[in-house]
């Protein structure tokens, strides 16, 4: 799924918990409880997962 400038827009949290919206190149987009919107990047260095925090 591509992260589109209108998937984004209209992402909402489902339920009590918070939900993501990835792609599949390791990007993603948390919906917390309250609403906020969070960018976070994944990527492996040395065989260890590293996530990257992106910012709002």
């Amino acid at each position: 799924m591509a992260l589109t400038d209108a998937a984004v827009r209209n992402a909402k949290r489902s339920g009590g918990k918070a939900c993501e919206l990835s792609d599949e190149k390791g990007l993603y987009l948390i919906v917390t409880v309250k609403g906020g919107k969070w960018w976070r990047l994944d990527c492996r260095h040395d065989g260890k997962r590293k996530t990257l925090s992106l910012g709002t």
